[in-house]
């Protein structure tokens, strides 16, 4: 079941090009108190389809933990931020988890 409450949190999925490009993207969140944790996977590799042909990339996972009401803004960060034309960013909504720590969370996310 869904977080309940004014303002649930989410977890916001974001890929990028490089560990160096998600580092920087994922510190910005956190400094700018868009995300309260960011976690960044290396080496994740991608296949899709881009302009008409099937592509594959080597790419790195970021996971922003936020607040429902941030992602829009959190969003439009990551666009300024991104090297791609059309970063993958999607909002995956939190169940229950620890208390203390989505205290925490909300705290910096505040």
């Amino acid at each position: 079941m869904p977080e309940t409450g004014t303002d649930p949190l989410v977890f916001a999925y974001i890929t990028a090009g490089s560990r160096d490009e998600a580092l920087r993207i994922g510190r910005t969140l956190v400094e700018e108190r868009l995300a309260g944790c960011v976690n960044i996977l290396d080496g994740m590799t991608s296949v899709y389809r881009w302009n008409g042909a099937v592509e594959q990339a080597e790419e790195a996972v970021l996971i922003a933990k936020t607040r429902s009401s941030l992602f829009d803004r959190l969003t439009a960060r990551v666009r300024d931020l991104h090297g791609y034309d059309t970063p993958c960013v999607v909002e995956l909504a939190v169940g229950r988890g620890n208390p203390p720590y989505l205290d925490w969370l909300r705290t910096e996310t505040a």
